[in-house]
């Protein structure tokens, strides 16, 4: 997140107002680019002679003559593209363009179910160099990690799910050639899930890791009268540290003012086990099997509490990872096994538990994640736990 100002960046964080359908000006850029809010979108209007790269279905591709780029939250209850005006998403794109005052012919645009209260905005500098990202974000519904089971196989028509998604428009102010620009579209897509992956979001078609939503768009946009020529966006770049720095920070921006996703929200046993079908349903199944006075809304209560021990977080997290080692070849299922166990073995001691578990409670034959629910149920609705605990 970020840390302060320093000379060339800035962030601009919209103000937390209620939905509005006047123009509101949210920045203009030094190269003339105008970034505002209106009704449901927010649009960069772009000034002459400027490239753009987009993955938009409306003038996508590689252009020279656009006049604007369209984000747009899509209208309350639309849950295809054939149900927007017009009947599929480019149709309703050229007519939402020509309401807010722009040539359909020359606009591009995207679509999210984001709040467009909820864009977040950083630009960051360096010598004469500045790029800006625009971004909104939602990854409760639609995330998921590259490489999941698909939703659909798309064949002589069109499917566009709408759901959460993670739009990015990137504003740079030099001049790239159509190559540079692809890279930059690499460049941003490993940032948005760097930014993914250190919040630890789940996907929700797989056990693993979120990658982006299923339905993210991208944008970049550079300018052909600048002096300043670049060919180069990649990691080693400065162009390539900038792309990456505004869209990790403007993708944890817009995930935290749209769902609330933060470094300290995800500090939680139960979001961590989330991804693996385990829940709190799932925590009361296993301690309702177990020795003791069974009160559901008592464990429950005393489980979100101890949930969100660090400890135990840290502990799950180390589990889950060994999960994931096996998943991905890394570590024999044995090893992590024998790892994994002597952890969960030792929680009742880093929990500072007063009591001590059944020497049966764990076993070898169950799996790994299993055997971790089976000792904090026990310990939620057993043990009793000394300062630690809080």
């Amino acid at each position: 997140m970020h840390s302060g100002s320093r000379p060339n960046e800035k962030c601009e964080k919209p103000p937390e107002v209620e939905e509005e359908t006047a123009l509101q000006m949210l920045l203009e850029l030094p190269a003339g680019e105008k970034i505002y809010r209106q009704d449901r979108s927010i649009v960069v209007k772009l000034p002459a002679r400027r490239r753009t790269l987009t993955t938009s279905w409306l003038n996508g591709g590689y252009r020279e003559d656009l006049e604007c780029i369209i984000n747009n939250q899509i209208p309350r209850g639309v849950k295809k593209g054939e149900e927007l005006e017009g009947g599929d998403v480019s149709a309703y794109l050229s007519l939402l363009a020509a309401k807010l005052g722009f040539d359909p012919l020359k606009s591009t645009g995207m679509l999210t179910a984001a709040n467009m209260m909820n864009v977040a905005i950083v630009s960051k500098g360096f010598r004469g160099l500045e790029v800006t990202a625009i971004i909104t974000g939602g990854v409760e519904i639609n995330g998921g990690r590259v490489g999941d089971p698909a939703s659909y196989y798309q064949e002589n028509g069109s499917h566009f799910p709408l759901n959460g998604t993670i739009n990015i428009i990137i504003v740079i102010n030099a001049d790239l050639p159509e190559y540079t620009m692809s890279r930059v579209i690499m460049t941003a897509t490993e940032a948005k899930t760097a930014a993914l992956q250190e919040l630890m979001v789940p996907s929700r078609y797989s056990e693993g890791i979120a990658t982006g939503s299923g339905t993210d768009m991208i944008a970049v946009v550079c300018d052909m009268t600048s002096p300043l020529k670049l060919t180069d966006a990649g990691k080693h770049s400065k162009l390539g540290e900038l792309i990456g720095k505004c869209v990790i920070e403007a993708t944890k921006r817009a995930l935290e003012k749209q769902s609330e996703l933060t470094p300290i929200s995800q500090r939680n046993m139960l979001l961590r086990l989330e991804r693996f079908g385990v829940d709190e349903a799932y925590c009361w199944n296993v301690a309702s099997h177990m020795a003791g006075d069974n009160r559901k809304m008592r464990f429950l209560k005393d489980l979100r509490e101890l949930a969100v021990n660090p400890l135990l977080v840290a502990a799950t997290s180390a589990i889950t990872h060994l999960v994931d080692e096996v998943s991905w070849g890394l570590l024999p299922e044995t090893s992590a096994r024998e790892a994994a166990l002597a952890l969960i073995r030792q929680l009742p001691d880093i929990l500072q538990s007063n009591q001590k578990p059944p020497e049966n409670l764990l076993n070898d034959y169950d799996s790994i994640l299993d055997n971790l629910v089976y000792m904090t149920a026990w310990l939620v609705k057993n043990g009793t736990m000394g300062e630690k605990w809080s």
